[in-house]
């Protein structure tokens, strides 16, 4: 699954007043953790959140930020009647277990000492260390809430390593995180996830721009690049690639899936026959029409179709419309050429 990015609808520990106009931009990037706290929002409105989440196939969470015992319970039930699907934070146990009991409810509280609001982390990594092996000891605690940033330490991804091997449950770290430098600390740390809330609705997080919208791409765009899951190559459309070169009979590399490249090139008049002694080739057409001669017949290739030729078939590609725009799907050692010794062979091909 990779590292998990928790978006909060939430400024300096309180829901924020326009969080269902911020949820529909998060949900429209595919962001799919999505919490909120407690506090900030009437409980209408924080259901209204909630359903809104798990409607669109994400999942919820809500942070409880409350530090007395009546407030933690009341959170608590309040989750229960909200509806979200993983409740964070708060310190009383074992007064919220039994809350929770039987409700499906996964519960991630606070390790460590927690003061003040905006909440604040305090005590030494052993202290830290142990409340996160015993919290995580429990039955009805599926993982922690770990305010890392939270704390004074010098070393913080130290802290998370530490809680990370002491509980053996998933941790989430929550607070202060704001650039894909410290989201990879937490990474390599060995957390499960991690909150960002004040950081991108103020436009703090390094992106192309401070709107939530930039700010949110950039963050899914860090995580996954951390996560291994980014393809080099991105994401691309066709139109826009196809108009960034003229030349034709000359292919551009558009990406790669596993020792497969995918090109792309513009096709005018008729090439070269020729063959693949052990490539076969795909040919969709993007845009206009083209024949696929063969010794012992012709195909005529329409828009949106395409043809694939084996490896070791004689063929002459030739466009009906000038240019004809293909897609072609092929190994990474097919030559356009093939066989044929034609000046319109390309051996080092340039990338759009």
């Amino acid at each position: 699954m990779g590292l998990r990015f928790i978006f909060m609808l939430t400024r300096n520990d309180r829901t924020v007043d326009d969080a269902a106009k911020h949820l529909e931009t998060a949900l429209s990037l595919g962001v799919r953790h999505i919490g909120f706290k407690d506090i900030g929002l009437p409980v209408d409105d924080l259901k209204a959140l909630a359903a809104t989440i798990q409607a669109s196939g994400a999942t919820s969470y809500l942070e409880v930020v409350s530090l007395d015992r009546d407030s933690e319970v009341v959170s608590a039930k309040a989750a229960v009647d909200i509806g979200v699907n993983i409740l964070l934070g708060g310190t009383r146990v074992d007064d919220v277990l039994p809350v929770l009991k039987g409700t499906g409810i996964e519960y991630y509280p606070f390790p460590g000492r927690i003061v003040g609001h905006p909440s604040v982390l305090e005590g030494s990594v052993e202290e830290i260390a142990a409340s996160a092996r015993d919290l995580a000891s429990r039955d009805g605690v599926h993982g922690l809430d770990l305010l890392a940033y939270r704390s004074p330490l010098p070393d913080i991804p130290g802290l998370i390593a530490a809680v990370c091997k002491a509980a053996g449950k998933p941790v989430i770290v929550a607070g202060s995180i704001a650039d894909e430098d410290r989201i990879a600390l937490v990474r390599q740390a060995g957390a499960t996830g991690f909150t960002i809330g004040t950081a991108a609705l103020d436009g703090e997080y390094p992106a192309d721009g401070t709107a939530l919208e930039a700010q949110l791409a950039a963050i899914v765009r860090d995580v996954a690049n951390l996560n291994g899951h980014l393809s080099p190559f991105g994401k691309k459309g066709l139109d826009t690639a196809f108009a960034s070169f003229s030349e034709t009979w000359s292919p551009r590399i558009a990406g790669q899936v596993n020792d497969m490249q995918i090109k792309l090139a513009k096709f005018e008049g008729n090439f070269a026959w020729h063959f693949h002694e052990r490539e076969d080739e795909l040919f969709l057409v993007h845009r206009g029409r083209l024949l696929m001669r063969f010794r012992d017949r012709e195909e005529v290739v329409e828009e949106g179709e395409f043809i694939v030729v084996p490896h070791g078939v004689e063929h002459c590609p030739v466009a009906l419309t000038e240019p004809c725009e293909v897609v072609l799907l092929e190994p990474a050692t097919t030559i356009n050429t093939g066989t044929a010794e034609d000046a319109r062979k390309v051996e080092n091909l340039a990338s759009v």
